[in-house]
């Protein structure tokens, strides 16, 4: 019995502090902002997006179900990137990798033909300060953002991310002056 208690008591203190940093992200709920650096270094903000219809898409290379979700990603964020919704104007996928290696994120990247430029990772795996923010326990999972910064959907794959924003598209494609509210 004091074998399993001091067992119990391990587990807590080791489980508390990884569980304080996360948040249970809600539908409705303003996405928590993530600043991360992308493969050349260059810094990038989820927030800077906001009037676009954002996509976090939390993935690592080593994850046999986000591989096979990327192609999906590639040929939504193809058909969407340019188009108009109720909520938003253009589409943009906010790539969050758990890797620990550069190598190996950076050539996913460019094997997975992944062609938006929001891709960032701080290279700590499970441990990503954007994971445990957002609540991360597996992967893939995403968050699908509105214009103003507000969660509208979660965990969309396969043909009902394409679904869902269709749902929410005003027009096929915009210019600069045709997507104004």
């Amino acid at each position: 019995m004091k074998h399993r208690l001091f067992i119990l008591m391990v587990v807590s203190i080791v489980y508390v502090p990884c569980t304080g940093y996360s948040q249970d992200i809600t539908i409705g709920q303003v996405a928590p902002d993530i600043t991360g650096i992308s493969p050349n270094g260059e810094e990038f903000k989820l927030s800077s997006l906001r009037g676009k219809l954002v996509l976090i898409d939390f993935w690592a290379s080593w994850c046999s179900p986000c591989r096979k979700e990327n192609p999906v990603l590639t040929q939504v964020y193809k058909k969407y990137q340019n188009a108009c919704f109720t909520n938003g104007h253009g589409f943009e996928i906010f790539s969050v990798s758990l890797d620990l290696k550069r190598d190996n994120w950076v050539n996913a990247i460019a094997d997975d033909k992944l062609l938006w430029p929001y891709h960032v990772s701080d290279l700590k795996g499970w441990r990503s300060s954007a994971a445990r923010l957002y609540g991360i326990t597996s992967i893939p999972m995403n968050f699908l953002v509105d214009s103003s910064g507000v969660v509208i959907s979660k965990n969309l794959r396969g043909s009902e991310l394409d679904d869902t924003l269709r749902k929410y598209r005003k027009w096929k494609f915009f210019s600069s002056s045709d997507c104004v509210n």
